[in-house]
């Protein structure tokens, strides 16, 4: 078998132009496919930022929200509700919603403002520049610099804005998680300042976030605010809930799944195509060694070897080539979504083994029905 397999790697290899020609298919395909998906799981990612960098265990809503940023607003006797519930260790408030900020230079910017509770500050960013007791100063607000930060100026401690006539002084620059999908920059301050600084509906409270006494109360939370007529859901069923939105409910996750199977498409004609007509140009050997005494079961190992090296090889290549457009990206776009997964690379794989897997049943096909005495006659 040893031999077998060597033979069928010298044939395959010693055949340059069209060995590079299946590498280059499936290798393309492989790109096209990583880079769909990473895309689409770096827009997903950044639509939970919020959800993210809060990390709260629970999150209470209205059962009407799709996303974090379309919250809608709960009256105050929920958190009381929430926080007489057996199992929840403590509920705090958590404010949410965008704003319009005149920038030092006239121009207007706008900005997500999250508004912490004010005993706790449950959910507040990590500092890089500042302290985390000035947010309790005269109209103290912490910006996020990420991607977004240059939107506002690049402010600098002590950096005034005017928002709704209300005058913003930045007090302090936090680093979080992940940044937004929308690109708008964030702005944290306090709960009772962000209710009091942005025009409000009757009801201010956008989330509830909570901390149960342990996993095991959850479903009993769940079932008490459920009662209530609003929706509790861990961190992770939220983030779940966001990326069904966008999946399901939006044209992304549609346009996404078409262009992942195009690529595979593409990947499958040229690779399939190239591999027939390298299994036809090398009939003539498969049949002297079939009249050598080779079996075909051993013609169809050959085959299936070929096509196995070929994909596997090319995964690698289109995995690396995209990995590597993805990082230069990163380092000139910071705001460019894109992340690489083990789910997109195994789905990338699976698909790479269908590839394979159709074209060496071209080859077989073919092999099988071959006759040493008609190539010897030839």
């Amino acid at each position: 078998m040893k031999g077998i397999l060597k033979i069928a790697y010298k044939l395959l290899v010693n055949d340059k132009g069209k060995f590079a020609a299946l590498l280059v298919g499936i290798t393309f395909a492989v790109f096209l496919m990583n880079m769909m998906t990473s895309m689409f799981a770096g827009i997903l990612n950044k639509s939970s930022a919020t959800v993210i960098n809060i990390g709260a265990r629970m999150w209470v809503m209205d059962p009407a929200v799709k996303t974090v940023a379309s919250s809608i607003p709960m009256p105050d006797y929920v958190l009381d509700a929430v926080r007489s519930i057996k199992g929840v260790r403590y509920a705090v408030p958590l404010y949410s919603g965008g704003a319009l900020v005149k920038l030092a230079d006239g121009t207007y910017q706008n900005v997500t403002v999250l508004g912490l509770d004010d005993a706790s500050l449950f959910g507040r960013p990590q500092l890089i520049e500042g302290r985390i007791e000035d947010i309790y100063s005269d109209n103290a607000f912490i910006v996020v610099k990420d991607s977004e930060y240059p939107k506002l100026g690049s402010p600098k401690i002590g950096t005034q804005f005017e928002l709704n006539d209300h005058r913003v002084v930045i007090t302090g620059l936090a680093r979080v998680t992940t940044s937004g999908l929308f690109g708008v920059p964030t702005l944290y301050t306090t709960y009772t300042r962000a209710i009091q600084y942005i025009p409000n509906p009757r009801f201010t409270l956008s989330y509830i976030l909570v901390e149960p006494k342990s996993r095991a109360a959850v479903p009993y939370i769940q079932k008490q605010i459920k009662a209530l007529g609003y929706e509790a859901l861990t961190n992770e069923q939220f983030m779940k809930k966001i990326s069904n939105f966008y999946m399901y409910q939006t044209g992304l996750g549609t346009n996404v799944f078409l262009m992942t199977i195009i690529s595979f498409i593409v990947g499958l004609s040229i690779s399939g195509q190239t591999f027939y007509t390298f299994i036809l140009e090398n009939l003539d050997r498969f049949g002297a060694i079939k009249a050598i005494g080779a079996r075909g079961r051993e013609l169809v190992y050959m085959i299936l070897f070929q096509a196995a090296f070929t994909a596997l090889i090319g995964y690698g290549l289109g995995i690396g080539l995209s990995s590597l457009i993805i990082f230069l990206a990163k380092l000139r776009i910071s705001s460019y979504a894109a992340m690489v997964t083990y789910r997109n690379l195994a789905l990338a794989f699976v698909m790479v083994l269908v590839i394979a897997g159709i074209s060496s049943y071209i080859g077989v096909r073919k092999v099988i029905k071959i006759e040493p005495f008609d190539i010897f006659r030839g």
